[in-house]
């Protein structure tokens, strides 16, 4: 028997996902989960085989929380999962030891599978998403760049993002423009737009 930990903060696609694992004979549900401080807990607790964790998940992000599941519990392994297939994300997937990687838009059949695939040790990679990664290539983006981006890209001025990171205004403001320049863009809009494509904030 697989044992599965799920970690989805949407209610109605982790019943979804729960449900559709529970008609599989050799797996089982331990633990359910709606935010990345959970998982490690959760994992400690239940001893999981295999977690699935969603990419976007509040308090901490998917990614980071596998990351540290890894850390603490490296018999549990890792599918991440997310609805949208930023090669960059996968980048950060594989960096961070993680062994699978599914969009949500997978057939259904196919979590099922990678889940088992998981568990007996194999990679399980979106081939479309290898491809991109490939393409995209490593964030031009600096970790302080990335940051500054992402605050921007949630709508905060520079004077609200300089007083978060105890930058001056001005600092802001070049950090914004080196984005600009690494990501190709036209303006602020532009770099968040790629940067967001490319999975690197």
């Amino acid at each position: 028997m697989i044992r599965v930990l799920l970690a989805e903060d949407m209610h109605m696609i982790r019943a979804a996902l729960s449900a559709l694992l529970r008609l599989e004979p050799d797996i089982e549900v331990a633990a359910e989960v709606t935010r990345g401080d959970e998982i490690v807990p959760a994992a400690l607790r239940t001893r999981p085989d295999v977690a699935i964790v969603d990419i976007d998940l509040p308090v901490l992000d998917g990614i980071t929380a596998a990351a540290e599941l890894r850390e603490r519990l490296p018999s549990c392994r890792i599918l991440v999962l997310t609805a949208l297939g930023r090669p960059g994300q996968m980048r950060r997937a594989l960096a961070a030891g993680i062994e699978a990687f599914l969009v949500k838009d997978a057939p259904g059949e196919r979590l099922a599978d990678a889940v088992r695939r998981t568990a007996a040790g194999l990679r399980v990679l979106d081939a479309e998403l290898v491809s991109a990664a490939m393409e995209y290539g490593e964030s031009p983006l600096t970790p302080r760049e990335a940051t500054v981006l992402k605050e921007a890209a949630r709508g905060a001025s520079a004077e609200d993002i300089a007083a978060r990171l105890h930058l001056s205004s001005g600092t802001v403001r070049n950090y914004l423009t080196a984005a600009i320049t690494k990501t190709g863009a036209r303006n602020k809009i532009d770099a968040i737009r790629v940067a967001e494509d490319a999975g690197w904030l």
